[in-house]
């Protein structure tokens, strides 16, 4: 099997990811809950995961608040900035872990920026909404269904220019494209440990440059004569029983990452993403790429994208067809009533993927129909 759907997961996982989470299976107890041995090894075990990703994202340690995924940080980030009737900038390319949290809020959205692979037209549109006023705003860094890649740097700029804080979405991005939470001065970044970070799903990571609004409230371990959660960091954001396992093993993961440079990882996905541009054009799909593209590249058969997807899966081929949990990219892309196939790559995808798939579409898939 070709495996092209890095974007919802990374698969299959690094032999040490693997590994560690057995070591913490067979003999990690819960941190913070006793003086124990075991107890300890895992303290020292999520303590050493936090200096990685701190490492890895300039920040400090305990910036990193563990999630379950990148929704559960979102959802923190968001409750934390934002209040009923506030005004939100959002780009046009965001996933319904954004818009759904900001709707069920009752937040006014503001969508800037709505044209593929064209990140001065991003950052003006973007530019021009926030000064119109606007509470808080919260952007993607790379489209999960297109790759594109929005100019964060800048959109993070001026917001703090105008002192709005943001939050920023780091699905795909994270072990991809080099983040630095220092320099960025987001309110917020959420990442899911189980893509680009190698590790386990049930896993996530959101750097904190301020107090979050807890999502849910119980024992930490700390302060446990308080009835209201910590005012510190990471234990504020952090109730119940850590994920040890899934922890241990998302560190080995930032590990590999670390060893290959997210630069090297980037450049790679970026060539293959180039080659299965152009045979995806050559057997006649429709193909959305750009220069400023990571990741994930989207395409249109001459068939429904679901069948399609079917016969390619048939063949081999794992992908992902639909609307990607991301309607609003969709839209702004002008692929809502088909969506898209969409395949995604991770660093160990063979380079033999890009022709094999290009023999299999130009067998299989009618050519599309402009």
């Amino acid at each position: 099997m070709y495996y092209l759907d890095h974007g919802a997961t990374s698969f299959p996982k690094p032999e040490q990811v693997t590994r560690a989470v057995l070591r913490a299976m067979e003999a990690c107890a819960n941190p913070g809950r006793g003086s124990h041995p075991p107890a300890e090894l895992a303290a020292e075990g999520v303590f050493s995961c936090r200096c990685a990703a701190g490492e890895l994202f300039s920040c400090l340690p305990e910036q990193v608040v563990f999630t379950q995924n990148c929704t559960q940080g979102l959802n923190i980030a968001i409750r934390t900035l934002v209040r009923p009737g506030d005004r939100v900038v959002i780009s046009g390319f965001e996933h319904n872990a954004v818009t759904r949290p900001l709707h069920g809020l009752g937040a006014r959205i503001t969508v800037a920026g709505r044209r593929l692979f064209d990140p001065a037209d991003t950052l003006r549109q973007f530019r021009n909404a926030l000064n119109r006023g606007a509470k808080a705003a919260v952007f993607t860094h790379v489209s999960n269904v297109f790759g594109y890649v929005l100019p964060v740097e800048e959109m993070a700029a001026e917001c703090r220019r105008r002192r709005i804080p943001f939050v920023i979405d780091a699905a795909q991005s994270a072990g991809v494209l080099p983040i630095d939470a220092k320099a960025l001065g987001a309110d917020f970044i959420a990442m899911p440990g189980h893509k680009g970070l190698l590790g386990p799903m049930g896993t996530g990571i959101l750097i904190c440059n301020r107090l979050p609004k807890p999502l849910i409230m119980g024992g930490t371990g700390s302060e446990s004569e308080r009835q209201e959660m910590p005012d510190l960091l990471p234990d504020r954001a952090e109730a119940g029983t850590l994920n040890v396992p899934g922890i241990l093993g998302l560190e080995a993961g930032l590990r590999r990452i670390q060893e290959v440079g997210p630069e090297r990882i980037k450049a790679r996905e970026q060539a293959l993403l180039s080659g299965f541009a152009s045979v995806l054009r050559d057997a006649g799909m429709e193909v959305f790429a750009g220069k400023n593209q990571v990741g994930a590249l989207s395409f249109r058969p001459g068939c429904d994208c679901q069948e399609g997807a079917a016969r390619l899966a048939g063949q081999g081929f794992a992908l992902r067809a639909g609307l990607h949990c991301a309607p609003l990219a969709h839209r702004s892309a002008g692929t809502l009533e088909t969506g898209t196939i969409r395949l995604s790559v991770g660093m160990d995808t063979p380079e033999e993927a890009v022709q094999a798939l290009g023999r299999a579409v130009q067998t299989s898939l009618p050519p599309y129909k402009y």
